[in-house]
């Protein structure tokens, strides 16, 4: 995955085991969807956009299309026995089970149905994120208006879970990233977070002395190692147990041999943070950001208890776990594939067995950009990508650039991109390709104002 510097990583590179294989304003926030898994249809209009049953004005930032919106309510991660509801039941059960409370139940809550329409203070300022940063470009996001969005990641429902009195919990959801084609990415991926926040006495109670022990230090600084605001004592156990939590969730998941590694990081909502590393087919894998939360974060109903939190995305376990060589499959309603992940128990191994590999169709397109350097700013490539995604689907199994030239004259900049088709059921024809492929150099011209040359 490309990693964007204000969310939990959407680890990558992914490619090379593909080949071995983280609401104010807006009602949406805190409201859940349909239990029985209905949703509205999604209406784009030319004032409004309909989603989940609610209807939001227009504006210049609106980019979200109707491909888009046909996957909110899909809730892959809530069917049962599909792949990504598998990782989840066993991340699940793996908490229930190790976590407990004083009475016998379950430490941690589990959220895995709140709706994915945000607000941008959820998705952004609620997690310290400036408002100069580049992860709130409209390039990478899918915006309803310029208050309202698809969230980019879990971590946007992260304030109002804590203000609402919950110091332990995990939390599921669908998120929408504007991103590259191939084979690992999607605009649309499942995540699932953890937060555990800690009393003086929770923290401390298992150390030798501990009721002389703080949470807090007055007149601290931050360091490479704390905030300002932590003392060293409680920063170390915050941080023990949190890797010690994520080591034994990664030994649940791929067995007691499991290598782990932590490599330190940055991210705008914790500090310090970490992303956890595994060994897996020889090489090192990324499988999760996390770290000690921003004091901030927790000022606004638990600013006497300090915490962790994690990241990780469902779609990465499950093409490593089951061996799932292709994002798209997913997506798939193929009785092939869903069928071989009905289990009589969510620990069962599954070693996905591939469906007939139909094969590929490839189409370059070749466009000179907008005129003058203002217009070839304004062209992005995730612009390119979107385009290509609403009019060909999934059908598309990738989008390169292969060339990128600049006229020595004039100029201009030329760009060519090869769009490989595949279908994941069935053998495409070169004449329905080609009927696909003319529809996105008319839509380029049109929309994004290229210049085809073709």
């Amino acid at each position: 995955m490309t990693i964007t510097p204000s969310l939990w990583p959407r680890p990558m590179p992914l490619r090379r085991f593909l080949s071995q294989l983280w609401t104010t304003g807006c009602a949406a926030s805190g409201s859940r969807l349909s239990s029985d898994g209905y949703a509205p249809q999604p209406v784009i209009g030319p004032d409004s956009v309909e989603v989940l049953g609610r209807s939001y004005t227009r504006d210049d930032f609106t980019n979200v299309t109707a491909k888009i919106l046909a996957k909110v309510g899909r809730n892959l991660h809530n069917q049962s026995y599909h792949p990504l509801w598998l990782i989840k039941e066993r991340i699940k059960a793996h908490f229930y089970s190790s976590y407990v409370g004083r009475w016998g139940n379950p430490l941690f809550s589990v959220h895995d149905n709140l709706s994915p329409v945000v607000t941008t203070e959820q998705n952004f300022d609620s997690l310290l994120i400036p408002p100069d940063h580049p992860s709130r470009k409209r390039g990478d996001n899918y915006y309803l208006n310029r208050t309202t969005m698809l969230r980019a990641h879990t971590s946007a429902h992260q304030k109002e879970l804590v203000s609402s009195g919950l110091d332990a919990f995990l939390l599921a959801g669908d998120v929408y990233r504007r991103d590259e084609i191939d084979a690992s990415h999607y605009p649309v991926f499942h995540q699932i977070e953890g937060v555990r926040l800690f009393t003086d006495h929770e923290l401390f109670s298992q150390v030798q002395n501990g009721s002389d022990l703080s949470l807090f230090e007055q007149g601290g600084r931050r360091t490479p190692q704390k905030q300002e605001n932590h003392s060293l004592e409680a920063m170390k156990l915050v941080e023990f147990n949190l890797k010690e939590t994520l080591t034994r969730l990664v030994t649940h998941l791929f067995g007691e041999d499991v290598e782990v590694r932590w490599v330190d990081c940055y991210f705008p909502f914790t500090h310090p943070s970490f992303e956890m590393e595994v060994r897996f087919q020889g090489d090192w894998m990324e499988v999760l950001g996390c770290g000690v939360m921003e004091q901030e974060l927790l000022n606004s109903g638990a600013g006497n208890k300090l915490g962790w939190a994690f990241g990780l995305g469902l779609e990465r376990l499950a093409m490593v776990l089951y061996g799932i060589p292709d994002i798209r499959l997913f997506w798939s309603q193929d009785e092939r594939f869903l069928r071989q992940f009905r289990v009589n128990d969510v620990q069962q191994p599954v070693c996905f067995q591939p469906l007939s590999k139909y094969p590929p169709l490839h189409n370059d397109i070749s466009f000179w950009l907008p005129d003058g350097e203002a217009g070839q700013e304004s062209f992005t490539k995730n612009d390119f990508y979107d385009l290509v995604r609403s009019i060909g689907g999934d059908l598309v199994e990738k989008v390169s650039l292969v060339d990128d030239f600049k006229h020595p004259k004039t100029g201009r900049r030329s760009q060519c991109y090869r769009i490989i088709y595949r279908h994941m059921e069935r053998t495409l024809t070169q004449k329905e390709v080609r009927l696909v492929h003319e529809r996105i150099e008319r839509a380029a011209e049109t929309e994004l104002g290229v210049q085809g040359r073709y």
